[in-house]
């Protein structure tokens, strides 16, 4: 079983951890006077932006009509696309894995800094999506455009202000892409392409800088010690995938071969494994040890990347966190932590 954006959790659907904030300490979410007053949008939108309308795909079309001021986000990017377009969310899901004590990344702490930003609210997304926590921050706008709804989620969120959802599949949207949906929707369409624009040129200059992983085959996958009797992975339409392929790796064969349009994880039972041939194979883990639990197992030491010692387990921390879920604030951190690891297991 997968979980959304990293690691290990009982969960088929894989539900996002999430990428939220917190400068002044306090998660609580009492009421919209007394948090979520992020600075919110309004660096330079245009007014002649609005109205604007956009489609999503699977819920129908909705439309803007004024620069909002208090943005919510949902997620695993939408509350970085915002910092990065210098906008502090009154709101973002709070980080329930791979995050620091405060529930956030470094990444979105200094940019926050950087911003002057107060502490949004930070609403737990874990058991479902925090409709009555996003409520009490009072958005006119909300974010989700790599998450996963139900026409149900959607519409009661959608009583509480306009929502930009997911263009295509849940959890299959690209970082480019949400970037700029993001910033169609707050008025930022130029400032989206130079985020946009600068973080594909530190994708570059990294992937220059490791020529090491031009052509090397890959499987991201999420081993559990408690059921090694099958191996799921993440599909090419995943964003983890997505990130190592910019850096010039290659989905392994078998992967592009097995993977469903649409879905970004699958499953591969046990009488297959050998069949699972990379250079590389990554997983989560929950300890240290987990990395030999899994090349010790009699079934999983059968997968040739793991066989041949070329196995990338990463634990629930920052370095893991910007490498599962790449985004325009996270991609520079896993370019100097992430990376680095990846090219050390293929040595």
């Amino acid at each position: 079983m997968l979980r959304r954006t990293f690691g290990i959790a009982a969960a088929t659907t894989l539900a996002a951890a999430a990428l939220t904030a917190c400068s002044t300490g306090s998660t609580e979410t009492d009421s919209a006077d007394t948090v979520g007053t992020g600075s919110s949008a309004s660096a330079g939108a245009q007014a002649s932006a609005f109205p604007v309308t956009i489609d999503n795909a699977n819920f129908g079309a909705v439309t803007i009509d004024k620069q909002p001021t208090r943005v919510a986000a949902l997620g695993s990017q939408d509350g970085d696309n915002l910092l990065a377009l210098g906008i502090v969310p009154v709101g973002v899901t709070k980080i329930t894995w791979g995050g620091d004590g405060k529930g956030s990344t470094p990444w979105f702490e200094d940019k926050l800094a950087e911003l002057g930003g107060t502490m949004p609210a930070q609403y737990d997304d874990s058991d479902s999506v925090p409709i009555d926590e996003i409520a009490k921050v009072a958005p006119d706008l909300i974010l989700a455009t790599n998450y996963s709804l139900t026409k149900q989620q959607y519409s009661q969120l959608s009583k509480i202000a306009p929502v930009i959802a997911y263009p295509g599949a849940p959890w299959t949207t690209s970082w480019q892409d949400s970037l700029t949906l993001d910033a169609k929707a707050l008025g930022l369409e130029s400032q989206g392409q130079q985020v946009l624009a600068r973080t594909e040129q530190d994708v570059a200059d990294a992937k220059a800088a490791n020529p090491e992983l031009a052509g090397k085959t890959f499987i991201w996958g999420a081993l559990e010690t408690t059921d090694l009797s099958s191996v799921s992975y993440y599909t090419p339409e995943d964003g983890r995938p997505e990130f190592l392929t910019s850096l010039g790796m290659v989905n392994a064969p078998i992967i592009e071969k097995l993977s469903k349009k649409g879905q970004f994880y699958g499953t591969v039972s046990a009488e297959r494994y050998a069949d699972l041939r990379s250079d590389v194979f990554l997983t989560y883990g929950e300890k240290a040890a987990d990395a030999q639990t899994f090349s010790n197992d009699k079934l999983i030491g059968q997968i040739p990347a793991i066989k041949a010692g070329h196995l990338a387990t990463f634990l629930a921390d920052a370095t893991a966190l910007a490498g599962s879920s790449p985004d325009v604030l996270a991609i520079p951190y896993a370019i100097d932590h992430f990376v680095p690891k990846v090219v050390e297991a293929l040595q």
